[in-house]
């Protein structure tokens, strides 16, 4: 080839190389698929609890009341101190009342001696009668002096034991065991004039009581649902429920159901319900408003999912789910409570589904994504050196 045919091939053939280039330049290539975090699901048995507003209440209460009358001496314990039935708790002046059994006493001996006298007699005119130097309405005539003297004596007898009783009640005690309250009265007052005076109240704390309600309508779903075999309930005597202090705190010890209304209040259309819990420390107090959660039974073929996967649009929550063909897809679920940290899923996802969890923001419904499990993620991010921090 002549040097001037090259001269005229070699514009060509860089002006096809260009163009080549520019094809290429127009079709670039499809950026990878984003990286996301998934869990694998696995349907198994869950918890179910319900969170409620609870009340404490004392297990026992009883108002301490004067049952006889007098002045009151002396408070004879420390208010707000845990005290024992029969413990004495008020002293009213035993006086007037000693003065009773004095006399009551006097009018014992008075009646055994007639009785004592009229028994002689009985027995004199009977022998008498028997030599017949007596007319018989005599001998009736003492023999019925006898049985009424005799009765004299009974109720002479019965006035004592009611006048040692009032002076027993001089010493106001403690009716139960637990925690006396405030004093009602002070020294110096009078009580038991004609009324029933209270003293104070004692109430027993150990073991407490707390008072809720639930919704009848969320009964009935539950016993429907157990009905159609998604839910297990647990037994009333086997309901375990737990407890939360007013600042959040759980308290230490376990409860049980001890009481569940069976009718329904029409003005709030909820069940009473009531649980017993160990109070060693005194730490519960009556009157106080508490959280209770209870266990009712196991909610079947649930699934756990992390908090951050669910997501929520109008139609409500739903999940994305890297699918076998490595795409995304948007599964709407039905939420059951929060469970720790993941929410409990009652249907909406199947066994072995790869819901997103981080990356969600990257993921876009129908199209692809890398899925690598967020257990890999997470160690990975452990590993990694922390970066030094700028001042």
């Amino acid at each position: 080839m002549s040097p001037q045919t090259l001269r005229l091939l070699l514009p060509a053939a860089l002006l096809l190389s260009l163009a080549a280039c520019g094809k290429k330049a127009e079709q670039p290539q499809a950026p990878p698929p984003p990286e996301v975090g998934v869990v694998s699901v696995k349907a198994a048995s869950v918890p179910l609890t319900r969170e409620l507003v609870g009340r404490l209440a004392a297990t026992r209460t009883a108002e301490v009341r004067a049952r006889v009358p007098g002045i009151v001496e002396r408070r004879l314990y420390t208010e707000g101190s845990d005290v024992k039935a029969g413990q004495a708790l008020f002293q009213i002046d035993p006086a007037t009342l000693q003065a009773s059994l004095n006399a009551s006493q006097a009018a014992l001996g008075q009646a055994r001696a007639t009785a004592a006298n009229a028994e002689a007699k009985a027995k004199r005119y009977q022998d008498l009668a028997a030599r017949g130097v007596l007319a018989k309405q005599d001998l009736d005539d003492a023999i019925a002096s006898q049985r009424t003297s005799a009765a004299a004596v009974k109720q002479a007898q019965a006035a004592l034991e009611s006048a040692k009783l009032s002076l027993g009640y001089a010493a106001v005690t403690a009716p139960i065991d637990g925690r006396a309250g405030r004093a009602l009265v002070t020294e110096g007052a009078l009580v038991g004039q004609g009324e029933v005076t209270p003293l104070t109240v004692v109430e027993q704390i150990d073991p407490i009581y707390v008072d809720f309600s639930q919704s009848a309508a969320e009964v009935s779903q539950l016993r429907t649902a157990q009905a159609a075999g998604k839910l297990k309930l647990a037994a009333a005597d086997k309901v375990e429920v737990q407890l939360s202090l007013p600042d959040g705190t759980p308290y230490a010890q376990t409860g049980s159901m001890s009481f569940a209304d069976l009718a329904v209040d029409p003005a709030t259309g909820t069940m009473s319900l009531r649980a017993t819990f160990p109070n060693p420390e005194r730490n519960l107090l009556p009157g106080m408003f508490v959280k209770v959660k209870v266990v009712q039974g196991e909610l079947e073929q649930a699934f756990l999912v992390p908090q951050r996967a669910i997501q929520r649009d109008p139609k409500g929550a739903y999940v994305l789910v890297v699918g076998a063909d490595s795409k995304v897809q948007l599964k709407h679920v039905e939420l059951g409570e929060l469970h720790g940290a993941d929410w409990v899923v009652k249907s909406g996802i199947a066994d072995g589904d790869q819901v997103i969890v981080s990356g969600v923001q990257k993921a876009r419904p129908d199209a692809p994504a890398k899925a690598v499990p967020q257990e890999q993620l997470d160690k990975a991010a452990q590993a990694a050196p922390q970066a030094p921090a700028t001042h």
